[in-house]
């Protein structure tokens, strides 16, 4: 594990973008971005579309380490290359980023209230590919819809198994057992997802994991894991909510930081003149930024 990406991951002020739109999510994020689907025929044309949205970004002067702190890739994006470097080490290289992979296979039919991640039968050789491909850390998503015990303790002891897995092959993981934000129990779900995290975390030993979790109903609902021993950072995901209030939920959230993906892109559009196009992700940048550090 590279030290000076683990120090910056712990220490670092800022945020962790998230540009890890998969197959299923690319069509809407291309859409958001002003191209729609009727503009490419292939799923060839669709990721290179996707790529060059992504290296726009990247590439952008807003977009450096003095605020973003790591970013989020999907596999296909990690394979490709910006300004002839792989992807992974440009973001490290170029942009004083960390660079993070997202390595679940997408989510399980829903019981027990929960959506678990589906079998990760080729979690291995993806991590071996990304090591080789300078990427420190990755991400995975599961989601918990209700407020049932059972299915948040299963949720969150398949996330700290492949977290374990991910831990042992010299990598960070990001748990991300996400609460919809839509879910009519949502604060009863989060309280008790706290408690089974809790639970779990005195089984790590000297290891420590990174959390992204939804933005509490709650106010300050994480602090706990925030100074815990075994928690490297807790990031927040938006879930769903706009820009605006992403950024003002999360201000209020003691100790937590970023990790957007829609709510840090919306408004970017691919008509937009680079400098267009810069000012307005320097300004999304900037908020998320603000409500990150305060």
């Amino acid at each position: 594990m590279n030290v000076n990406q683990l120090q910056k991951v712990k220490e670092g002020r800022g945020f962790i973008a998230a540009l890890d739109q998969s197959g299923g999510s690319s069509p809407k994020a291309l859409a958001r971005y002003g191209i729609p689907e009727d503009a490419y025929s292939t799923s060839d044309e669709m990721f290179g579309l996707i790529h060059d949205m992504r290296t726009r970004i990247i590439t952008s002067p807003g977009f450096g380490g003095d605020r973003v702190i790591g970013a989020i890739l999907f596999a296909d994006t990690m394979r490709r290359r910006i300004d002839g470097v792989g992807s992974a080490r440009y973001l490290w290289r170029e942009r004083g980023v960390v660079p993070f992979l997202k390595v679940d296979e997408g989510l399980d039919g829903e019981r027990d209230g929960v959506q678990l991640m589906k079998p990760m039968a080729g979690l291995d050789d993806l991590l071996d590919e990304g090591r080789e491909s300078a990427v420190f850390g990755t991400k995975m998503r599961s989601v918990i819809k209700m407020a049932d015990r059972e299915g948040i303790e299963a949720n969150v002891e398949q996330q700290f198994e492949v977290g374990e897995r991910i831990l042992a092959a010299g990598m960070m993981p990001i748990l991300e057992p996400e609460v919809d934000i839509n879910s009519p129990e949502k604060a009863e779900a989060e309280d008790m997802l706290l408690r089974a995290i809790l639970a779990r975390l005195g089984r790590l030993g000297d290891s420590g994991v990174m959390f992204k979790l939804t933005l509490p109903s709650r106010d300050d609902l994480y602090v706990e894991l925030v100074g815990h021993p075994n928690v490297v950072r807790v990031a927040a995901l938006s879930g769903g909510y706009d820009h605006a209030e992403a950024c003002e939920r999360l201000a209020r959230q003691r100790g937590m930081v970023a990790s957007f993906s829609r709510a840090l892109l919306e408004g970017l559009a691919v008509d937009q003149s680079q400098e267009e196009f810069d000012a307005a992700l320097g300004r999304l940048v900037g908020n998320v930024f603000a409500a990150s550090v305060t």
